[in-house]
């Protein structure tokens, strides 16, 4: 499978270093400024080529936008120059400048990139400069992914050989802190974009297994994986019934982190593993079918997840559980009108095969009860009705605690992942009741994402629990931000932020 991304930007070099721009080596160098700054610019590599091309207009300097002009001097024969706002620098701007700069290098081929460090952060205070250092590092990786493609003529993705932070006076300490912690959050965000880029014919339920197991075996976390005939045994009604119509069976993965000496205080994080989906016996339609490969973001958003805890080992207990199979049409599928029984032993009337995500999720999230879990997070591309009401800039939540809620999105506003919280009154559970089992999968009326986010919570029982509908925010038509066309690896950051925070 072509991880390249993932492995690639793992072997990048990064550092801060306390050194004069005149010292400076590298491919590049980059500088952020505001129009003023940029107009009377000395001291770094191109300065006066940069500020005769800001009085004469051909860069304008506007917020984050890119100039890239050849200094002359063979130590750092490239400068990018990125424009800022007037006012103070917010770490969402430097996140972004930094994406900006990274997609220039990447043009350009620029292997050696060095960051001089703006005077406002270099004035920062211990814990501001920790996390400045994060957004900067974390930043210039998620702009600088470049999806794989399989042309016979392809191009081998651009690689960098070193990322480096330079001021002449820099706490060295506090920022080389915040760039492990960076590194680790785009690296797993990194991972989850080239999971759910893969095709539907390369990843299916048995290689995502064989890749959580590869994840496990680099981070040494305990591991398993239940086949077919085990998930039929214990009774997982609803991973089994979707995945039934395939000849790809069905695999229920786990993964388990003990950061601390008892098995107490257990985040839970469930994600959707539909590796493709054509909706069953309720076929989709053909349109935008093929965007179906992403219907398993919510267990690259997990597997992610779990990438950037691997890498920072906290003192924390985590239980990662992927129910992933691949919705077909068949004989043997399932049908709208069938009855079946999922793990908790509540039976679901199946109105729609193309509300499949639920099914495994519902068993997903009952396994993850048994193995431990106190507090539920779960991740799916669920609905299209989100992307009705939010487009593909914010992730719809659904959540049965909001002092939980609270704090995920606290971690959320770190992160600059937009999320919005909808309502869960019991008039909207009530939709849920079948004539003729516990629950019913589909509900006509609207409310859709609603609905299917709280028949989810309907297996998190009495815990905690926050419900991600990521159908929205997974998979973009062009890019936007820090995420590229295609997968986005989104809210990794935001899920690993929560549990680390």
């Amino acid at each position: 499978m072509k991880l390249a991304n993932a492995t690639w930007m793992n072997d990048v070099q990064i550092q801060a270093q306390a050194l004069a721009s005149a010292q400076i080596e590298a491919d590049a160098v980059v500088v952020i400024g505001t129009k003023a700054e940029f107009e009377n610019a000395s001291g770094f590599p191109g300065a006066e080529a940069c500020a005769a091309a800001v009085r004469s207009g051909l860069f304008e300097a506007d917020c984050c936008k890119t100039y890239v002009v050849a200094t002359g001097e063979e130590k750092t024969p490239v400068l990018i120059a990125v424009g800022r706002k007037e006012e103070a620098l917010t770490e969402k701007q430097v996140r972004l400048s930094l994406a900006e700069a990274a997609r220039v290098a990447v043009k350009h081929r620029l292997s050696r990139v060095a960051v001089i460090v703006p005077e406002q952060l270099v004035q920062a205070d211990a814990a501001a400069a920790q996390s400045f250092a994060h957004m900067m590092v974390e930043g210039f990786l998620l702009g600088a992914y470049q999806r794989v493609t399989y042309k016979k003529d392809a191009k081998p993705a651009h690689t960098f050989a070193s990322l480096n932070l330079y001021a002449a006076e820099l706490a060295t300490e506090a920022w080389n802190e915040g760039i492990k912690t960076g590194q680790a959050y785009a690296l797993g965000t990194t991972y989850a974009r080239d999971l759910t880029n893969l095709p539907g014919n390369v990843l299916v339920p048995s290689t995502l297994a064989e890749q959580a197991l590869e994840l496990a075996e680099q981070f040494g976390f305990e591991a398993h994986v239940l086949d077919e005939k085990q998930i039929e045994e214990k009774g997982m009604g609803g991973l089994l019934g979707v995945g039934k119509g395939s000849v790809n069976p069905p695999r229920m993965i786990v993964l388990k982190y003990q950061g601390t000496d008892e098995w107490t205080d257990v985040y839970g994080i469930v994600g959707k593993g539909i590796t493709f989906d054509t909706g069953g016996i309720s076929l989709k339609p053909s349109a935008k079918m093929d965007e179906m490969i992403c219907d398993m973001g919510g267990a690259a958003a997990m597997l992610g997840t779990m990438s950037v805890i691997g890498r920072l080992r906290p003192q924390k207990n985590v239980i990662c559980v992927i129910a992933s199979a691949e919705n077909m049409p068949a004989g043997n599928a399932l049908k709208p009108g069938d009855v079946i029984t999922s793990y908790s032993g509540r039976t679901i009337e199946v109105l729609n095969t193309d509300a499949e995500g639920r099914l495994v999720l519902a068993d997903g999230m009952t396994y993850a009860k048994e193995l431990g879990a106190s507090r539920l997070i779960d991740a799916a591309t669920l609905t299209g009705a989100v992307g009705v009401a939010l487009g593909s800039i914010t992730t719809g939540v659904v959540t049965n605690d909001d002092a939980f809620y609270d704090t995920f999105k606290a971690a959320a506003s770190r992160t600059n992942e937009l999320v919005w919280q909808l309502p869960s009154n019991q008039e909207y559970w009530d939709m849920l009741k079948s004539d003729v089992a516990d629950l019913r999968n589909a509900i006509p009326g609207g409310a859709g994402t609603i609905t299917a986010g709280l028949f989810v919570g309907t297996f998190a029982d009495e815990l905690p629990w926050i419900h991600l509908d990521i159908a929205g925010t997974a998979f973009l038509a062009s890019s936007r931000g820090v995420d590229p066309k295609g997968g986005t690896g989104v809210m990794v950051r935001t899920i690993a932020e929560t549990i680390l925070s």
